[in-house]
């Protein structure tokens, strides 16, 4: 029998080549997102490449949403944190209102996610939960302080898990993007940001996903509490 994976976000970008990787690895998908329209395209692709998958909609800044999608989606064996969204400015321009919903999405919904999830895979021995986070919460960037600060929080949430769940088999790990291409990015962040990793580039979606791919897999069986950096070497220099 397929293990489940749920999937937030996985309706564009990072989160979509993530559904598509474990759709092509074997998993049965649970494809979160907000708008039915590509919930159902991303379904449809996944079935296309020869996978299984439904679409599961919530609003990840209304906690009550998250509770509700984690009760209709049932047990899972692999829970991807990817859901939520950047935002970038001068700290003195951001509002408390789009600073509370950055942290709402970021962060609490990961949070009960993973309080409404772990215990169950703990109770069956067995589970991974992979969060994603961003070079941003790792590196001081000019207005990423709201954005870096709900990655940093992510980070020590990871840890803090990994110490909670992994002596019952249950594997938390963080994969930390760098500048990656995406229909949201914008094209000269992205190129800039880039240009500042030992590798001169961003990343295409598909390399983020490959190293989720591995760390859900048993191949990663004695990986817990890490942070992956993917991000062209930028942290290390």
């Amino acid at each position: 029998m397929a293990e489940t994976a749920l999937v937030t976000g996985a309706t564009s970008g990072i989160g979509r080549a993530i559904a598509l990787r474990l759709g092509v690895a074997g998993f049965d998908l649970v494809v979160h997102g907000r708008d039915a329209a590509r919930g159902a395209d991303i379904v449809e692709a996944i079935t296309r490449a020869g996978g299984t998958a439904r679409f599961a909609a919530a609003d990840l800044t209304d906690a009550e949403d998250v509770q509700r999608l984690a009760a209709e989606v049932g047990d899972v064996d692999v829970l991807v944190n990817n859901g939520g969204f950047a935002l970038f400015g001068p700290t003195a321009e951001i509002t408390a209102d789009r600073f509370d919903s950055l942290f709402a999405a970021n962060v609490r919904a990961p949070y009960l996610l993973v309080g409404a999830f772990a215990p169950g895979m703990a109770a069956r021995s067995t589970g991974s939960i992979v969060n994603i986070g961003s070079m941003v919460g790792e590196v001081g960037l000019p207005g990423g302080a709201a954005y870096g600060g709900t990655k940093g929080a992510l980070s020590s949430m990871t840890r803090a898990w990994a110490a909670e769940f992994s002596p019952q088999n249950v594997r938390v790990n963080l994969v930390a993007p760098g500048p990656v291409y995406t229909a949201a990015s914008q094209p000269d962040r992205t190129n800039y940001l880039g240009s500042t990793t030992a590798m001169d580039r961003a990343a295409e979606p598909a390399e983020i996903a490959e190293v989720v791919a591995f760390l859900v897999s048993p191949a990663a069986s004695y990986i817990t509490g890490a942070t992956v950096p993917v991000d062209g070497g930028r942290t290390a220099i």
